[in-house]
């Protein structure tokens, strides 16, 4: 309530709580992000019990594709260490799909069509995903840091790589798909609901702000730039000699 109203009516006014024309439009405000921040929540949760359904059994079963992932080589697989590095080995393998059995792709050369192979590497965890992994002391031994230059971050970033890659060949499987979730149609359709309200009003950037505070996912940091990046106005030796004692320590 504003001064001139008080000033008309005296101060008994206040006891009713009448509100100004921007208070009320504040109001307003407040309650629609109010109402975006429950249709979110909502959206989350049936999103949550959409993935919790479970799946169901696909008869018949049929095939989509190719699978090549890495196996024990023969000799490895008939040694004494087979279940050694087949744990290790469940823990780095990579999964490719292809509707090609050769997993050959299209590439252009010279104007002329050739196929090329589909490379295919060990994972090579980061620090932090390596940490998650929970390898053994004896399994770590099987593993060597490099260093490499983000240029998104603009920072260094150290990669774990498996010292002996030959021990792993790569397999083509049949992709059998014999199961599929279970479909709720009263569940998709409020989430195509909630979904196209957002998109229909352009309300993404809104829910996003209100929800998650700032512009979107990313939040700059307080920190400025030249603080932030550990390189900046170093000499190339100062930088070779740091990662070497990084190298040494690790």
């Amino acid at each position: 309530m504003d001064r001139k109203t008080i000033e008309r009516y005296g101060t008994d006014i206040l006891c009713y709580r009448l509100r100004t024309a921007r208070h009320k439009k504040r109001m307003q405000y407040e309650d629609f992000d109010k109402r975006l921040i429950a249709l979110d929540r909502e959206q989350r949760a049936l999103h949550k019990q959409k993935w919790n359904l479970g799946w169901e059994p696909l008869i018949p079963p049929v095939q989509k594709g190719w699978k090549r992932c890495f196996v024990l080589r023969d000799d490895v697989a008939r040694g004494k260490h087979a279940e050694f590095f087949a744990g290790i080995l469940k823990k780095i393998n990579t999964y490719q799909y292809n509707h090609r059995k050769d997993f050959l792709l299209k590439r252009r050369k010279r104007g002329r069509k050739i196929y090329v192979p589909r490379p295919q590497k060990l994972l090579s965890p980061d620090s932090g995903h390596f940490a998650r992994l929970k390898f053994t002391e004896a399994e770590k031994q099987f593993f060597h840091p490099e260093y490499e230059y983000c240029k998104g971050g603009q920072s260094w970033r150290v990669r774990y790589v498996f010292n002996e890659p030959g021990r792993f060949v790569l397999k083509v499987n049949p992709n059998i798909i014999d199961k599929v979730r279970i479909w709720d149609h009263e569940l998709e359709a409020r989430i195509r609901l909630i979904r196209n309200y957002f998109e229909r009003h352009d309300l993404e950037g809104r829910r996003v702000k209100v929800v998650r505070g700032g512009a979107g996912w990313w939040k700059e940091s307080e920190v400025k730039w030249n603080e932030r990046n550990p390189i900046k106005n170093k000499p190339i030796t100062q930088i070779l000699d740091e990662l070497s004692c990084d190298t040494i320590h690790a």
